[in-house]
């Protein structure tokens, strides 16, 4: 009877659940999301590395712009209040280039429709 206490017992304590942790760690989605985003960062490493790549090559050519027509260009943004009444840069073969302003269109006058009387009508 002893033996079969001591096996009931060890049965039990075998068979409930181990108690979790005070913090529990990431659920399924969290895993889920950080999986994806490791991915994510693998697939896009050799573009970023490439990027980064051209911008060391270009880097001191734009600084160089940016220093010589950094002021010219704050200024024309000064100038202009609406990007979007302009038409899309273009260059001609010389090397210059135009930014033209879009034609504004026509100003219609309204019309008064022809059923309407004509003049002032007492009430």
């Amino acid at each position: 009877m002893r033996h079969f206490i001591t096996i009931c017992a060890i049965s039990t304590a075998l068979s409930t659940p181990v108690l979790a942790e005070d913090e529990p760690g990431p659920s399924l989605m969290e895993q889920g999301a950080e999986l994806f985003f490791e991915g994510l960062r693998k697939e896009m490493e050799p573009a970023l590395d490439e990027l980064l790549g051209l911008a060391d090559q270009f880097g001191p050519a734009m600084q160089s712009f940016m220093a010589e027509m950094g002021p010219a260009l704050a200024d024309l943004a000064a100038e202009i209040e609406d990007w979007s009444a302009y038409e899309v840069p273009e260059i001609l073969p010389n090397g210059d280039i135009i930014i033209r302003k879009k034609p504004e269109p026509p100003e219609v006058a309204p019309q008064t429709p022809p059923e309407a009387p004509e003049g002032e009508i007492d009430i």
